[in-house]
């Protein structure tokens, strides 16, 4: 008796230094995951930042190029020229000649200079000559120094015009060349519009500051909101990489000169919110310490209620564990025991009888859903919610069905369409499609979820074809049998959609939800249109996620319901 006290102590002790150390191992984890976390979070936003201001020189350069051009063609247009080479033009005449040709080149400002820099015209009436110091700065140091003319083209620079920040261009007007008669100024505003295009382009706030030498006084323009811009001017943030506090969060920033005509340099700051680049390492964090300590708890009540009696009991529970294993669940533990074991007896045959419920029920789900969304549902434990992925969506439909339906009975209506359904779902499965539901006739096929598969897309495109060439061979079959031809229209799009359990709390169904989703229904609904010549029409996104450009027809774009931008189609 004594002896096996002993024993039984000697066994929870190990058990509990085993869970201590195993406690122990999951916080230190749970410490450097953290850690690394935030170093690659900090990492992420600053090679984010990076790229930014390559963007930014990027939209400049483009910006200062299309001024240029312009600048280039308004230099080479015969009646422009020959208007300015009178000497005694009217003022007003050649203010109009320079509205006319602003407004064709779409040029913000554009005004005349004399090669001594004195302003002949614009087309702002607000910009006097004392306003074109910058203009006239930047021309005579072209006139003095050549090697500031791109290609003897144009010179450009950054300077405050009318107390605003704008990229300057000027252009000479040769008479012939070398000799230089007159100069073009053009000049862009450097303003929140042109920061809104650095953020889509670079997904980054952005903001020009006054001062950038001596800290960060005024904000010229941003991407923020008001008191955000007046919090990231009283924080005045260092020149290089620096993290500043806005708006109860942390942002990660990057500020570089902009070097001004005449002027002390203009400030450039890309922001990051941290906040948002933790975001999803926080909340892994809190769902692995969650999970640690849970486990934790459970193995240490197990490892205790385990280290008590464990001979034919354990034995007995073991060898029911092998039948379970093997897949037999119709075999029944018989442990008839007041104490822990006798209950964990209990739940082991509830268990294995849930275990024989759940193989009949998934065997049944899967004849009504697809055997991965199936599997799916029941690992989810049946819960709301979903995640963010890329999927290729594929949605067919047959054509004049109603029709159809009105001149068969029912059951040979439902005869059919069953016929038609068994094909076209086979084939989807076959490339590694899952049918997330039917539609009355339409089918709603996905290709990358649940289940992740590879070249999703091209398995989508092949399916579709397939789907096709099936439909013909069915037709020759429903022809010889005397019944009517089908046709069918497929719209396949590639998207990052929502995918996951949707629905109620007493009712839910796997499914992708999105604007993804939404265009491919779109695209199939254009197969109707006689003008596009085709039964299967593929977005831009899935025919370059395909590979498949070229083996593709273009259709031009298109604007569908529901989307304000046109969209590139193809048909397969």
């Amino acid at each position: 008796m004594s002896g096996g006290f002993h024993f039984r102590y000697f066994r929870t002790r190990l058990i509990v230094l085993i869970a201590g150390l195993l406690a122990l191992v999951q916080v230190a984890t749970y410490l450097i995951v953290s850690r690394a976390n935030n170093t690659s979070a900090r990492q992420h936003a600053e090679e984010s930042l990076d790229r930014g201001q390559r963007f930014f020189r990027e939209a400049v350069a483009v910006r200062i190029e299309v001024l240029a051009k312009s600048g280039g063609q308004m230099a080479n247009d015969y009646a422009l020229r020959q208007l300015l080479l009178h000497s005694d033009t009217d003022p007003r005449t050649i203010r109009s000649a320079l509205l006319n040709s602003a407004e064709r080149i779409g040029a913000p400002v554009v005004a005349l200079f004399t090669t001594d820099g004195d302003l002949m015209a614009n087309t702002r009436e607000d910009l006097t000559a004392e306003h074109c110091g910058p203009f006239q700065n930047l021309i005579s140091l072209a006139a003095s120094d050549e090697t500031r003319m791109t290609g003897g083209r144009f010179a450009s620079d950054f300077a405050y015009l009318d107390g605003r920040l704008h990229v300057l261009v000027i252009v000479p007007l040769y008479a012939p060349y070398p000799e230089i008669t007159h100069w073009f100024g053009f000049a862009s505003p450097i303003d929140d519009e042109f920061a809104s295009r650095i953020k889509r382009l670079a997904d980054l706030d952005v903001a020009f500051v006054s001062g950038a030498s001596a800290g960060a006084h005024r904000v010229l323009a941003t991407t923020l909101a008001p008191a955000m811009a007046a919090a990231l001017a009283r924080a005045a943030p260092r020149p290089g990489l620096s993290t500043v506090p806005l708006a109860g969060g942390e942002y990660v920033t990057s500020q570089f000169a902009l070097p001004l005509l005449g002027d002390d340099p203009a400030g450039v700051v890309l922001l990051r919110s941290l906040d948002v680049e933790l975001a999803p390492a926080r909340a892994l964090g809190r769902t692995i310490l969650l999970g640690t300590l849970l486990g934790l708890a459970v193995a240490t009540l197990a490892a205790l209620g385990l280290a008590r009696n464990l001979s034919r009991p354990v034995q007995q529970l073991a060898a029911h564990t092998r039948h379970v294993a093997a897949g037999d669940y119709s075999q029944r533990l018989d442990l008839p025991r007041a104490d822990e074991l006798g209950q964990l007896a209990t739940a082991f045959n509830q268990m294995t009888a849930g275990l024989a419920e759940r193989d009949r029920v998934r065997d049944l789900l899967g004849k009504v859903v697809s055997p991965e969304i199936a599997t799916q549902l029941l690992r989810s434990d049946l819960q709301l919610g979903g995640e963010e992925r890329e999927v290729t969506i594929l949605f067919s439909d047959l054509r004049d069905f109603t029709t159809l339906s009105e001149k068969l009975p029912p059951r040979e209506l439902l005869a059919l369409l069953n016929r038609y359904l068994d094909r076209m779902s086979a084939i989807v499965e076959k490339h590694g499609g899952v049918i997330d539901k039917y539609i009355g006739d339409a089918i709603m096929a996905l290709f990358g979820a649940p289940v992740a598969t590879e070249r999703a897309a091209a398995r989508a495109l092949a399916a579709a074809r397939e789907m096709k060439a099936a439909l013909a061979e069915l037709n020759r079959e429903l022809a010889a049998e005397g019944k009517p031809q089908l046709a069918l229209g497929i719209g396949i799009n590639t998207g990052r959609v929502v995918a996951g359990n949707m629905g109620s709390h007493t009712r839910l169904n796997y499914t992708v939800i999105g604007d993804g989703v939404n265009l491919a229904s779109r695209l199939e609904s254009l197969t109707k249109d006689a003008s596009y010549g085709t039964t299967i029409i593929v977005s831009e996104a899935t025919a370059v996620a395909a590979d498949a450009l070229d083996d593709l027809r273009p259709l031009g774009s298109v604007t569908v319901k529901g989307k304000t931008s046109a969209v590139k189609i193809f048909a397969a």
